[in-house]
């Protein structure tokens, strides 16, 4: 069995993943203009970063088959056209699922009433491979239900002060406790965070 993974492609200092308008703002600047260039598996786009982000990022992330998202960030990126943004297959936890998307039926994206059951799903079809799962609401109801083995932060030195927080709000509010992380890295204008949580 492989790892759940809960995180996002950067974070602010401040821990939001986009301001209030859903808008990303500098958090990507550190994937656009290094010297080495790497794409996530089965991704289309390629990022340019620092060697040391670089291999951090390919290998962290080589044994990743489907992502977990939410019905916010699909709609947000009309499901990257059909297409996943990274990795085989996407599992979009909704109540809802579109009716009248033009790539349903065809796009590698499957549609599931609520966390447990999509990272459940995903789970299934990464087989001994791992499973990202976005950051936000569903990273943090998978992290309240256990399902979590590892928080991965790529921190960017900007500060927001609002907007959508990498972790979602508990109810009721309690401190959650995570170990030193298992792994730092120092890129340019990012730093690379692994925490092991314990189940």
């Amino acid at each position: 069995m492989g790892t759940t993974i809960m995180g996002a492609a950067a974070v602010s200092l401040d821990g939001f993943i986009a301001d209030d308008n859903d808008e990303v703002g500098p958090l990507f600047d550190w994937l656009g203009g290094g010297e080495v260039s790497w794409s996530l598996p089965g991704s289309p786009d390629e990022a340019r970063s620092t060697r040391a982000s670089a291999d951090f990022m390919t290998s962290r992330y080589a044994n990743t088959a489907a992502n977990v998202i939410g019905r916010r960030l699909f709609d947000l990126t009309n499901g990257w056209n059909g297409r996943p943004a990274a990795y085989e297959h996407v599992f979009v936890v909704t109540h809802q699922p579109p009716t009248d998307w033009e790539h349903a039926g065809t796009a590698p994206f499957t549609f599931v009433d609520g966390v447990e059951q999509a990272i459940a799903a995903a789970t299934e079809f990464a087989g001994d491979r791992d499973v990202d799962v976005a950051a936000g609401q569903i990273g943090s109801q998978a992290l309240e239900l256990g399902l979590i083995d590892q928080v991965v932060m790529n921190v960017v030195p900007v500060v927001f002060g609002s907007g959508r927080p990498f972790f979602a709000k508990r109810q009721p509010a309690q401190a959650l406790r995570l170990e030193n992380p298992s792994t730092i890295v120092q890129g340019d204008r990012v730093t690379h965070l692994v925490y092991d949580v314990r189940r």
